[in-house]
């Protein structure tokens, strides 16, 4: 089947909220193939803890390319232990430059409780300006609800919670089961 016919991967709406010195990611369940859901409990939120500094990532895209990447961050925190920053700019750098890497469709959330980081193969390294980050097929309606539930008193779990909520209300390639993990 050629590629143009191949109905495509879909899914995955991937939040993080930053308030209260906390940092929580969240990320719905759902596969989808073409217009029929293949799986919806996927679990797409991961905390790692390379030389013992937690770190927890979301990630969007295809499922092989996210774990190659997240095992790449991995040897990267090993190598600039607590320096998450500096990690994610030699990943992003790596998945711009290497020719295997820039074939790989996926994009990550990351955060270490202090900073909440978005990374594309583009080679971008984006630090959110309203401590909202989300990524996915339901990214931007995620993104703006929590920008608004942002101006209430709810803490960074409830936000990403109804933030997700709204999301799968809208978006077909979301649902309602949730991954949240919370590092602070």
């Amino acid at each position: 089947m050629a590629d143009d016919q191949f109905p495509g991967w879909h899914g995955t709406t991937i939040i993080g909220v930053k308030r209260g010195g906390k940092v929580v990611v969240a990320g719905d369940g759902q596969v989808s193939l073409g217009q029929t859901v293949i799986k919806g409990t996927a679990r797409k939120v991961r905390r790692l803890s390379p030389g013992g500094h937690d770190v927890v990532c979301g990630f969007a895209g295809s499922t092989a390319d996210a774990f190659t990447l997240l095992e790449r961050l991995e040897v990267k925190l090993e190598a600039t232990p607590g320096q998450l920053q500096r990690a994610a700019v030699e990943l992003a750098k790596d998945w711009r430059t290497d020719k295997y890497l820039q074939k790989l469709e996926a994009m990550l959330i990351v955060t270490d409780g202090q900073h909440l980081y978005v990374i594309t193969g583009a080679g971008d390294v984006l630090e959110p300006e309203h401590d909202v980050a989300a990524i996915g097929s339901g990214g931007n309606f995620a993104l703006a609800a929590a920008r608004g539930l942002m101006e209430t008193d709810l803490d960074a779990e409830a936000i990403a919670r109804k933030a997700m909520a709204i999301a799968a209300d809208i978006c077909v390639y979301t649902n309602g089961k949730l991954t949240v993990e919370e590092i602070g």
